[in-house]
């Protein structure tokens, strides 16, 4: 640097910021020796502040506008300096450049799930993704919290800082909200306004602030995703009570699915026997011989007394009937729904069986009585006289 460009460096008299990036939060104006000339001009343009730090405290601060700098409109720094009346020799001070505008655009996403308990589907774990925007409240904190002596403190430097405690804050809103996740999406609005002020108020110690924040997206887990399509497809309302019909739903698609994949070849005729297999099995015992009764869960009603009738179970039009009480037998014979060739099972018998063919059950039918002799046959002698 020459001699004369010293000159003017010591003693230009404008000092202003203009920014092109966008992106800069903060900008210290770069002064020679930092001495500023008596009566400079400081122009403050709308979306800005100016502050003054002189040896290292916080001197004054400015808003838009014009500024001649002079005692008067420095009273804090005229205190430091001690200048009583006015001061005609340049004076040494840093002077920082804070955008005050919304930085608009800025991203955040839940990088792990968000663990949650809905009503509908028990724990599950959501994602979320948004943007919001980030606004200078209090230039004084901001320089004392995070900027410190950085001369040029743009967006990228504090993003990182904002969206992992933006994250924390959506996951407890989300799973202390107590919203059912199959009305999430139409919350999102009141979600985004609560968070709003929960973060403006969680920043406001390091002068910034959360205009704006909005969730874009809750996303599911891909599995529930999955269940809810197919739930939708064959119009179901519980997925819990209808959960045998569900799973054979779930295996005809999979023989669709291998069907009409032509590459697949033998591969995919495999994968559609074996889903057929399942699917027979599955259904064999609501078109055939019902399945014996599952044994009480842990927990349920507690088994029989010890000498006390096992209840029994019967097929009526393909069905599983029961439990029925033993003194309840003989009212299901005079119904109808019990007969001899009805099938029956209690605990302890290996297979279903033929009413007729077990014994504690064959004595509730009454034996037909013999066929009615021959109206053509003669007429039986009569008894002979008794003495």
């Amino acid at each position: 640097m020459g001699l004369m460009d010293k000159v003017r460096g010591q003693f230009i008299d404008i000092i202003e910021f203009l920014d092109d990036s966008r992106d800069t939060i903060v900008w210290r104006f770069p002064r020679q020796g930092n001495e500023i000339k008596n009566n400079a001009k400081l122009v403050v343009r709308e979306g800005q502040v100016a502050v003054f730090e002189s040896e290292g405290k916080i001197a004054d601060v400015f808003t838009a506008g014009t500024y001649t700098l002079e005692t008067k409109n420095m009273p804090i720094l005229s205190d430091l300096k001690g200048w009583k009346y006015d001061f005609n020799s340049p004076f040494k001070a840093e002077v920082y450049f804070f955008g005050t505008r919304l930085y608009t655009d800025m991203k955040w996403g839940t990088q792990n799930p968000i663990p949650m308990t809905d009503p509908q589907f028990g724990m599950v774990q959501l994602r979320a993704f948004g943007s919001y925007a980030m606004q200078v409240s209090d230039p004084s904190k901001l320089l004392r919290q995070l900027v410190g002596t950085d001369g040029q403190f743009e967006t990228g430097e504090v993003e990182e800082f904002l969206r992992s405690n933006i994250v924390s804050k959506v996951g407890v809103a989300l799973a202390s909200s107590g919203i059912p996740m199959m009305q999430m999406s139409a919350k999102t609005p009141e979600l985004s306004a609560a968070l709003t002020t929960t973060l403006t108020a969680d920043f406001a110690d390091m002068g910034v602030a959360i205009p704006k924040f909005n969730i874009e997206s809750i996303t599911m887990p891909q599995e529930v995703m999955d269940t809810m399509n197919k739930m939708s497809q064959m119009g179901m309302i519980n997925a819990a009570a209808n959960m045998d019909q569900f799973a054979k739903f779930q295996a005809a698609q999979a023989i669709e699915t291998a069907a009409a994949n032509p590459g697949g070849g033998a591969v995919g005729v495999g994968v559609g026997l074996a889903m057929g297999q399942q699917i027979a099995n599955a259904m064999a015992p609501s078109v055939g011989t019902p399945a014996p009764a599952p044994a009480a869960a842990a927990g349920g009603a507690p088994p029989p007394l010890p000498g006390a009738a096992q209840p029994w179970f019967i097929a009526v039009g393909g069905q599983q009937v029961g439990p029925i009480a033993a003194g309840d037998l003989a009212a299901r014979v005079a119904a109808g729904d019990l007969t001899p060739t009805t099938l029956a099972w209690q605990e302890g018998m290996g297979a279903w069986t033929a009413a007729s063919d077990v014994d504690a059950l064959r004595g509730l039918f009454t034996p037909a009585p013999p066929p009615l002799p021959p109206t053509d046959a003669p007429p039986a002698p009569p008894a002979p006289p008794t003495a």
